[in-house]
């Protein structure tokens, strides 16, 4: 196995430690080799005067050096060394308590010879400076302008892009006819999870009406000029109420009963058998009122009896209104919409609902609200 984490971060250590000394060392060489930090300042008095002696002697060595090669030392030193010049201009001086002072100070201590050198390299290698920064300033800000120009277009191009991504993200949000593909779910439903659109395409898969149509139930279903005698074939619902614990069990309230053209020939409430403990009026629209001033529970049974007697009876999960009824009617003389095949497989559901089956196959909506028998 390599080396621990911890040990190749302590060899990095080591590295960068020895990186820095080298470093160090480099920059204390090449200060010691330049001219200008030859004179160091003086730490004794001892020392002050023959730092001085140094001083000029340097300072002539200069202004001889600048008066043999004017131009070309001075185009040396303002390329190459502009900063280390005015440096050692300003390090050199030092005054009677040993302590640093600019370079201005010892020319005027100093003799001609000193005067005549470092003031005309000092205003040049300024204007030099000032030019270059004009220039500098100038190119920065053309610069600036071609930058702030690319900017902008590239902003309108991430702006353009964004649009486009928002267009095409816009446009996969919105569902199609492929997409919804839902089994026995009302549109009511789909409309409040995913939106208006599906509802839609959802409702003209259904083969449903996407308008609401102004036409009440009994107006789509009822034919008003047929005859409201009893018919061949009648069709049964009745609603509940809840009794014992919790009002689990369920017994009559209302019978309704209509021919085969959707005339009412039977409507009554029934007087409850037991204490009533859940009116379900939110589904059964059952209240106490309508129930307490009702027909006695012997009297409907019999009447309802009566007319089914012989007949073909028409409803949806009839097994539970006749249980609540109490009465019995042969198997082959009952359509039941529940159970009816070709029914269960035009809505693929195996116990369709009653609204399911009015939305799908008549176009009509019921039991929005409170149910009603009729």
């Amino acid at each position: 196995p390599g080396p621990s984490a911890a040990a190749r971060s302590e060899g990095g250590r080591r590295r960068r430690r020895r990186r820095r000394k080298r470093k160090v060392g480099r920059v204390a060489g090449e200060a010691a080799k330049g001219p200008e930090m030859a004179a160091a300042p003086p730490r004794s008095p001892g020392q002050f005067s023959s730092n001085w002696k140094a001083l000029q002697e340097l300072l002539k060595q200069k202004a001889n050096s600048s008066k043999e090669c004017p131009s070309t030392c001075q185009t040396y030193a303002k390329k190459k060394h502009p900063l280390k010049a005015e440096k050692s201009q300003k390090v050199l001086a030092i005054n009677g308590n040993g302590n640093v002072v600019k370079a201005k100070s010892t020319n005027k201590m100093d003799s001609g010879s000193a005067k005549d050198s470092p003031p005309s390299a000092k205003p040049k290698s300024k204007k030099v400076a000032m030019d270059k920064n004009v220039n500098g300033t100038k190119s920065n800000g053309k610069s600036l302008k071609e930058k702030k120009k690319n900017g902008n277009i590239l902003k309108e191009k991430d702006d353009i892009k964004h649009k486009r991504r928002k267009a095409e993200e816009h446009e996969e949000q919105q569902p199609k006819e492929a997409e919804i593909w839902f089994d026995d779910v009302d549109p009511k439903d789909i409309e409040a999870a995913i939106g208006p659109e599906a509802a839609k395409i959802a409702r003209r898969n259904l083969g449903l009406e996407t308008g609401q149509s102004k036409q009440s139930v009994e107006q789509v279903l009822v034919n008003e000029k047929a005859s409201e005698g009893l018919t061949r074939a009648v069709a049964m619902d009745c609603e509940m109420v809840g009794v014992g614990p919790k009002g689990e069990e369920s017994i009559v309230a209302r019978v309704s009963i209509v021919n085969q053209f959707g005339k009412c020939i039977y409507d009554k409430y029934v007087k409850p058998t037991e204490e009533v403990t859940d009116y379900r009026t939110a589904v059964s629209g059952i209240r106490p009122e309508n129930i307490n001033t009702g027909e006695d529970f012997k009297t409907v049974q019999k009447e309802v009896a009566d007319i089914l007697n012989g007949r073909i009876l028409v409803g949806h999960a009839l097994r539970n209104d006749l249980k609540v009824l109490f009465l019995d009617h042969p198997q082959k003389k009952i359509r039941d919409t529940q159970r009816y095949k070709p029914f269960k497989q035009r809505v693929k559901n195996t116990r369709p609902s009653l609204k399911l089956l009015c939305e799908r196959l008549l176009n009509v909506q019921v039991q929005t609200s409170e149910h009603c028998s009729v």
